[in-house]
């Protein structure tokens, strides 16, 4: 059986209820970020697997943690860890696909880790985070809001396969097998077809997120950028717009 609250009056004691604070929370995660040997990379590894292959499971993980430990969010930064040093390869790779120096990589490698992984993720994080609190909740719920861990969460667990399938993938094909780094039309036709791809997933596990919190209703909505994502892929291949040529020359612009 799950441990339940204390008898007297159903509530918590106050050295449990201090141990489930927001401040708590926090405080265990970013202490276990400096011991290596107590996160679980296997598990997180078998995570990234499925959120290519069955996201659904990995956030029935989410609801058992909840269960069990009383939070939604992740207490193991393991997840974190691997995906940043996935972010720190792919991107010295595309420094390497797109003939940069030490200094010019390792520019770009800050500009991606720290503006565009962790500066967007809080921004993109928070704005969830308020959305869903604001307009989503049950009416009965308002005691019970999202947390915004796991609304950062959520964000990681969207950003994972964007970022192998156009960090990683993509590599392959801007030089090599297809050219998509091109204005022919096979180019820009594979090279948006990954993008199509990639922020598809972003926006499908982020809606299986926030659509496995009980608290939330109409999480559908989440789902509607869809067809604009649609619109922009075909109006892309009529016009002749490159995604991917255009990200290779912001990134050599940033790095000037």
């Amino acid at each position: 059986m799950l441990p339940t609250t204390s008898p007297q009056n159903g509530s918590l004691s106050a050295r449990d209820a201090a141990r489930h604070t927001a401040g708590a929370k926090r405080y265990k995660y970013l202490r276990r970020l400096l011991h290596f040997k107590a996160m679980d990379f296997e598990f997180a590894v078998w995570q990234m697997l499925y959120l290519f292959t069955s996201p659904q499971r990995v956030y029935r993980n989410f609801h058992y943690r909840k269960q069990t430990k009383d939070q939604w969010a992740r207490d193991d930064p393991a997840f974190l860890v691997l995906l940043s040093i996935w972010l720190c390869v792919s991107t010295v790779g595309f420094g390497l696909v797109l003939d940069m120096g030490f200094v010019e990589t390792l520019k770009l490698l800050l500009w991606v880790v720290f503006i565009d992984c962790i500066g967007v993720g809080l921004l993109i994080s928070t704005l969830m985070w308020f959305i869903t609190n604001k307009y989503l909740l049950k009416p009965p719920s308002k005691d019970y809001d999202v947390e915004w861990g796991y609304a950062f969460d959520v964000h990681l667990n969207a950003f994972y396969p964007l970022l192998v399938i156009l960090h990683f993938l993509q590599l392959f094909f801007i030089n090599h097998i297809v050219v998509i780094n091109s204005d022919w039309f096979l180019g820009y036709l594979v090279g948006n077809s990954l993008w199509l791809t990639a922020i598809g997933y972003y926006l499908y596990i982020t809606f299986l997120g926030y659509n496995a919190l009980p608290q939330l209703q109409n999480t559908v909505v989440l789902l509607y950028p869809f067809a604009l994502l649609v619109l922009l892929y075909i109006l892309s291949l009529s016009l002749g717009w490159n995604f991917t040529k255009g990200l290779c020359w912001f990134y050599k612009y940033r790095v000037q």
